[in-house]
């Protein structure tokens, strides 16, 4: 059975048309540039929330005279949206300040999406000005879902890259492993997670990232959901699996920890997150977290 999370899973729920067809539409392009066009405001690449709680947005004019803009799409009254890709990538690769963190549990799912989509992008463009062949610059096209080499001679095209990474929970015998990175706030536990490598499936990613990092051995990979993850563009897949032995070798170059729970640990977890307890066994994690949704579903299986 399809897993359809209520609420839906942070960063999805996109609001904006995409408008593939215009991207390409240089003329058409130009013609959405107009007095009616939105600009994100961002601030590096962290949002501008306004007093309302939500995005705020200019217009054309608040860009500057070296910022590339990039074609969100078209919002429901049909006015093009953008983002400035600002000359040098002023953010961070993750979400390290409480002011995004608070974003992130607070803006609207709509304004949530449109934003990480959006980061993704910019960051994106921000690290690719040179080409990866010849070295030479790059400049935006497409509306800024692709970069051109200027060198003639090599013409090569970029496109936005997604890297999918695998975060799993892992089941044995009524218990949930979960396990802590060095990162992590105090007693924070979640899922494992590790990227999936070229030639490589799913539920080989999943296996091999299980025993890596915690020397289990899983089986029966089960996918549960996803979740757009722009720190800086990733695509975490929920995944559930089974261990038929409990036994536990940690990595300590990947975690500080890693344990089983049984099920009233992390049921008591996920409600203190809602009660501001600090009794329980470990700290859930966030529900903006594709991790929050896997042990949510696991409750409710």
């Amino acid at each position: 059975m399809l897993y359809r999370p209520n609420p839906p899973i942070s960063f999805t729920g996109a609001v904006l048309d995409r408008a593939d067809h215009i991207r390409a539409d240089a003329d058409k392009l130009a013609e959405l540039m107009n007095w009616r066009a939105r600009l994100l405001r961002l601030d590096g690449l962290d949002p501008v929330i306004g007093d309302d709680g939500t995005l705020v947005w200019g217009t054309l004019a608040d860009a500057g005279e070296q910022d590339e803009l990039v074609f969100l799409g078209l919002d429901d009254a049909g006015r093009a949206c953008f983002a400035p890709v600002a000359p040098a990538n002023k953010g961070n690769p993750g979400p390290a300040n409480p002011r995004l963190w608070g974003a992130m549990a607070s803006l609207p799912a709509g304004d949530l999406a449109t934003y990480g989509g959006a980061r993704a992008l910019v960051d994106w463009h921000a690290r690719h000005r040179f080409c990866a062949r010849c070295g030479y610059a790059t400049k935006l096209g497409k509306g800024g879902w692709q970069r051109k080499c200027v060198n003639m001679e090599c013409k090569a095209e970029h496109f936005p890259r997604v890297d999918p990474v695998t975060i799993m929970s892992v089941e044995w015998e009524g218990q949930l492993l979960l396990g802590r990175q060095p990162r992590f706030p105090p007693r924070r536990y979640s899922a494992l997670a590790g990227f999936v490598e070229p030639g490589e499936s799913i539920e080989e990613a999943v296996a091999r990232e299980v025993f890596e990092e915690a020397g289990v051995r899983v089986r029966d990979v089960q996918y549960v959901a996803c979740q757009p993850w722009p720190f800086p563009s990733s695509l975490m897949i929920g995944c559930h699996a089974h261990a038929d032995d409990p036994a536990i070798t940690i990595d300590k170059t990947e975690l500080d920890d890693a344990r089983w729970f049984t099920r009233d640990e992390v049921v008591y977890a996920m409600e203190a997150l809602k009660t501001g307890a600090e009794d329980g066994a470990f700290i859930a994690p966030p529900p903006f977290a594709v991790a929050h949704h896997l042990l949510k579903w696991w409750i409710e299986q």
